[in-house]
């Protein structure tokens, strides 16, 4: 295992501590705890968006903290929940009067903590409503205990800017969910990736192997096998997302390459442009591109392709200006 660390057991930890240090003028910790990431700049009377998850994938989850976006983000060791305490006290902090969302990846340990975390609010008479990403159609033929991956990138987009137009709770939950309903994503992996605290590969591919369906936690996929063109992966990922949300010749999307960890930029584009040219071949139009890594894997090699369709509404939130310390559109 090489890795730029010192011990592995402090690898978050220093993380967030670099994170902090680097951008004190937008982020800051809640509660004198290193894991209860928050924005540094409250907007008073602005719903608050919260979210949370192991540390191993960013950008996702803290890296999305900024306007525009969410508000909070509860961070666990690598692949591991927080607590449904850190989650409170980010609440307690980012609350501006208007109540909070929860916001997060459909992974059964998350929604332990975030449930915990939406009970201690009650107490204290903070509203809260919760929605899950699940947009990782290979995970599951059913739709409530589907993975959240990079998909949930457009639920934040929608939601966060529902929120900064000053939007009810109610209104940014529905700005949430109607991003989650045309959202779908399909990856795979060309590697595994290594654990800081376990030192070791967390799962085997062989040298010209891929897994097609892999999570990025390396839950097992749907098949493994030779490693496919950039033009048949593409094929591939777009028949299964297509027959899970039909999308009508004529209309448009919102199209997401993202990277898992050490896949070239020149392979995402590579892949990028399969993609568009099959859409284009099935009469759809992509209105929108990005391409880059927003939910990795440690340094996983492999992408996913997540697929948005979008109306003038989604349009718009998804055009609206953001400024992270990971992320910012003009």
């Amino acid at each position: 295992m090489k890795k730029i660390m010192n011990q592995a057991e402090n690898y978050t930890d220093e993380m967030l501590r670099g994170i902090y240090a680097v951008h004190k003028d937008q982020v800051k910790c809640a509660a004198g705890d290193l894991r209860c990431y928050c924005t540094a700049k409250k907007v008073p009377g602005k719903v608050a968006i919260i979210t949370g998850g192991g540390n191993g994938h960013l950008p996702l989850f803290l890296g999305y903290v900024g306007d525009g976006m969410l508000d909070g983000c509860g961070v666990g060791d690598v692949f591991q929940s927080p607590s449904g305490k850190q989650i409170y006290h980010i609440t307690k902090e980012v609350e501006a009067g208007a109540g909070a969302l929860y916001l997060y990846g459909n992974y059964t340990g998350d929604v332990m903590v975030f449930d915990d975390a939406a009970e201690r609010c009650e107490m204290d008479d903070i509203e809260t409503r919760s929605i899950v990403g699940a947009d990782d159609v290979n995970s599951s033929q059913d739709v409530t205990v589907r993975r959240g991956v990079a998909g949930i990138f457009f639920m934040y987009k929608a939601a966060g800017a529902k929120a900064r137009a000053m939007g009810t709770l109610d209104e940014v939950l529905a700005a949430a969910q109607k991003a989650k309903d045309a959202t779908r994503t399909v990856g795979f992996a060309l590697t595994p990736c290594i654990i800081p605290e376990k030192g070791v590969p967390n799962f085997e591919l062989g040298e010209n192997e891929m897994a097609m369906g892999m999570g990025i936690h390396g839950e097992p996929g749907i098949w493994n096998g030779p490693v496919k063109t950039a033009d048949e992966i593409a094929k591939e990922s777009c028949d299964t997302i297509l027959k899970d949300m039909p999308v009508e010749k004529g209309s448009q999307v919102a199209l997401l390459i993202n990277g898992l960890g050490s896949t070239p930029l020149d392979e995402q584009y590579i892949l990028a442009n399969s993609v568009m040219e099959y859409l284009k071949e099935k009469g759809i139009t992509v209105y929108r591109t990005w391409v880059g890594e927003y939910a990795t894997s440690m340094e996983m090699a492999g992408a996913s392709v997540s697929i948005c369709k979008v109306d003038e509404e989604l349009k718009g939130w998804l055009d609206e200006p953001v400024n992270t310390p990971f992320y910012k559109q003009v």
